[in-house]
């Protein structure tokens, strides 16, 4: 359970007003080429109606209503009305790249506060090449070479110190099936590459304090305000949450600014 509607502007206010410097949304193109921060490709969870994303324009979107309340933001909307937010963006539809990429162009600012996940490789490449700083993750491939490499002991083929120039992370989900995707090693293993490792979705305070205690650099949670009071009580909450002007944005600040809202569930997306 959330606290606020899933990839709402409410979601996004709540988050930032609990102090939080990084919002995590999904994002998927409407049929006349908008982007809009939703996660699903049917409509019906969050709106109860029927059908897709893609076959809908904006206009028809944005008449819905996410848990009877509040309208779908668009991408640029969302990063518009929160100029000092930071935001991790899964891409889920390959349309999203070039759209992406004309709305980071159209924007000076926007691509250096911008971190983008997905699936493939080819698609990450892709939006580096056509949009300059902006930050992305491994892709799938990788990322799965980089544990199952790492938690047998062997360094991953084709994965080198500071590969992806645009400064890299790993998008890690807890686990995939039973297997538990994070560990000690996989994050030591990653921290040698220069790999920031981002934990998602992690929404319990004890899981919160394992991860942090091995080290992670981010942790994307429904649960902004449970994190926020774990990185309290461990005295890494920073006291200044704005971030400076002038540095560039990392996928995750230190553990002080470990705490991601999670946009994809029916939470603070």
């Amino acid at each position: 359970m959330g606290l606020a509607p899933e990839n709402t502007l409410a979601a996004f206010d709540r988050a930032t007003a609990l102090g939080l410097t990084h919002l995590e949304t999904d994002v998927r193109t409407t049929r006349d080429g908008h982007l809009v921060c939703f996660h699903d490709a049917t409509l019906g969870r969050v709106t109860g109606q029927p059908g897709r994303v893609a076959d809908h324009d904006l206009a028809d979107v944005r008449r819905l209503r996410v848990d009877g309340t509040d309208q779908v933001p668009t991408l640029s909307e969302a990063m518009a009305s929160f100029p000092s937010a930071r935001f991790a963006i899964d891409l889920k539809d390959e349309a999203a790249i070039g759209a992406m990429a004309r709305l980071m162009r159209a924007n000076p600012g926007w691509a250096e506060r911008t971190l983008v996940a997905g699936a493939w490789s080819g698609w990450l490449r892709r939006l580096r090449d056509e949009a300059p700083g902006v930050t992305t993750a491994l892709g799938w491939r990788s990322l799965t070479t980089l544990v199952a490499c790492s938690r047998g002991g062997v360094r991953p083929p084709g994965l080198r110190r500071g590969e992806g120039a645009a400064g890299t992370f790993a998008h890690v989900p807890i686990r995939l099936g039973r297997l538990p995707v994070h560990s000690e090693r996989v994050i030591a293993r990653a921290h040698e590459l220069g790999i920031r490792v981002v934990v998602w979705t992690v929404d319990d305070p004890v899981t919160m304090r394992s991860l942090l205690d091995m080290g992670v650099d981010g942790i994307i949670t429904d649960r902004p305000d449970v994190l926020r009071e774990v990185l309290i009580g461990r005295g890494q909450w920073p006291t200044r949450q704005t971030p400076s002007s002038t540095s560039a944005p990392s996928p995750c600040e230190t553990a002080q600014r470990t705490a991601w809202l999670r946009l994809r569930t029916p939470v603070l997306r």
